[in-house]
């Protein structure tokens, strides 16, 4: 059913928007300085005002927070810290009520060192559990069995003292890598995607989800001759290796086609969605996740616009090799910021985040916003003595901690921005700025980027060449600027986005006349004559074209 266009034109998850929850830093209702479901139920009516279509909610489960929940001991739980199972099924109704879809982070591969289930692997060799997780001899020497590394630094070996074995984790120690060739673990792993479907879910959210399946041989990574060289941020020691075997075997496609199955029988009732986290950035690699019948992933994550510089050349011929990338009936999907990248203001500046904001919400594909981007958020500093995130402690002054993207929502004026009591200490520093930059300030400016993202966010909606349009790039146009349309039926929509601090003049006398619907500057619409468009600096617009026939 997944690929027949009649289905496809009006799912969710193909015109709306996602907004990534990372509930730790959203809102703590129970005063303790960390986030929690309660908060995130007393904070939909802000999410429905916004105009989102759906919340991601990075991990709930239960865990020791070695990484914040990505560490799991139990994949059907909630971690007393957000609340409980009825809490969750309470934020589930209540969204669903206000008419936002709810999509569950799903971690398959790896747990916790703490889960029941390594517990018992690593207790004795005769375990039964011993093959979920990848258990190896150690060389001669006693060395490693491979130079895999981990992505956090060290080898991707840990030695067991007591059954004389070493252990895969492609991050931090206390995270085992599952052994996703075991078929116990797959069903297992696919049972706990039907434990969070049956409580009505509508999606999942698959972390690391390149990672599970590696070379069987374990086979050495070659070395990397151009380690400089990268389209994602640096890893330090990792990229010193091409990453052939230790994720991304061909075996792995197999998986998502039956885990696609699986979601396929709740799509019966009603749709559901399966997104990847990947890291490739070669199209054409990307692009296979979806499946050769787009039967693997709804949408493989794309986080081009994350890693790439920001100028308009360099951003057109990104959404232009994704397309090209693309089967006709496969849909894109963009996003700027997250909670293991940078925020788009610290990246860009906050002027140029305007312009981010627009093409977010303007290319053809599905984005996902990252809370606190609507009002401009940016990366705070974290003092050492206040670091949180694990990979900061593993590898310090790379820049690789995550903390500085993870503070706490800016939801008023008062101490603690209206995130916590004012007299409890939140569990990261708020930002300095949180005075001038929170919600209640900048619902109440009609020139906020708040009001820009809302703005934006309703002319979407109601304009279907935006929401679900095909994308045509738009040649000969100043080089600081990138000109592209949408186009659904006869509905067209010009997008002109000035990538600089320069006024810019852009020339197109074949379009005619035109009306801009928004600016970034939130300060104009009028008529407009395409064969001389005037952009100001840092401007872009959305611009009615007249129907075509």
């Amino acid at each position: 059913m997944g690929n027949n266009p009649q289905n496809q034109q009006a799912l969710w998850w193909k015109q709306g928007v996602i907004y990534q929850v990372y509930p730790r830093s959203f809102k703590d209702e129970n005063g303790d300085g960390i986030g929690d479901l309660s908060g995130i139920i007393a904070k939909l009516n802000h999410l429905t005002w916004l105009g989102v279509d759906a919340i991601w909610i990075s991990p709930i489960y239960p865990s020791p927070m070695v990484d914040f929940g990505y560490d799991v001991t139990d994949f059907t739980g909630i971690d007393p810290i957000f609340g409980d199972l009825a809490t969750f099924d309470a934020l589930v109704a209540q969204a669903h009520q206000n008419g936002i879809k709810v999509i569950m982070d799903y971690v398959p591969n790896h747990t916790s060192d703490q889960h029941p289930w390594f517990l018992e692997s690593r207790s004795s060799r005769q375990n039964p559990k011993r093959d979920w997780y990848v258990w190896v001899d150690p060389k001669p020497d006693g060395s490693p069995p491979n130079n895999w590394l981990g992505s956090w630094g060290g080898s991707a070996w840990e030695w067991d003292a007591n059954t004389h074995q070493y252990y895969l984790h492609s991050y931090h120690k206390a995270m085992p890598d599952l052994n996703w060739r075991n078929p116990a673990v797959k069903e297992a792993m696919f049972d706990v995607a039907r434990f969070w479907l049956d409580r009505g879910v509508d999606g999942l959210r698959i972390d690391s989800a390149q990672r599970i399946m590696k070379d069987p041989h374990l086979r050495d990574n070659p070395p990397n001759p151009t380690p400089d060289v990268t389209a994602y941020k640096r890893l330090g020691d990792y990229d010193s290796q091409l990453h052939l075997y230790d994720k991304g075997h061909a075996d792995i496609h197999a998986v998502y086609r039956e885990l696609r199955q699986l979601l396929d029988t709740y799509s019966a009732q009603s749709p559901r969605v399966a997104l990847g986290e990947m890291h490739i950035f070669d199209w054409q690699e990307w692009a296979r996740y979806y499946g050769a019948q787009l039967d693997e992933l709804h949408m493989p994550l794309n986080f081009g616009l994350v890693g790439i510089s920001w100028k308009a050349s360099v951003v057109r011929r990104l959404v232009q090799a994704v397309e090209a990338a693309l089967q006709p009936e496969a849909w894109p999907n963009y996003v700027l910021s997250n909670h293991d990248e940078p925020r788009v203001t610290t990246r860009i500046g906050p002027k140029q985040a305007r312009i981010g904001t627009m093409l977010l919400l303007t290319l053809r594909g599905t984005p996902t916003l990252y809370y606190g981007d609507e009002i401009g958020m940016h990366n705070i500093e974290v003092p050492p003595q206040y670091v949180q995130d694990p990979w900061e402690k593993n590898m310090p002054g790379m820049g690789l901690g995550r903390d500085p993207q993870r503070s706490p929502m800016q939801w008023d004026s008062s101490p603690n921005a209206g995130f916590c009591p004012p007299t409890v200490k939140p569990w990261l520093p708020i930002a300095n700025d949180y005075k001038l930059v929170n919600v209640a300030a900048q619902h109440d400016d009609r020139h906020s980027m708040l009001s820009l993202t809302h703005t934006l966010l309703k002319v979407r909606r109601a304009t279907p060449a935006l929401a679900r349009g095909s994308y045509i790039s738009i040649e000969g146009v100043p080089e600081d600027c990138f000109v592209y349309v949408r186009q659904f039926g006869g509905q067209r929509r010009l997008i002109a986005l000035n990538f600089s601090g320069s006024e810019q003049h852009i020339q197109l006398p074949e379009m005619g006349n035109g009306l801009v619907l928004i600016s970034t500057h939130l300060d104009r619409e009028e008529p407009v004559d395409l064969a001389s468009l005037h952009l100001r600096s840092d401007e872009g617009c959305v611009i009615e074209l007249p129907d075509s026939i």
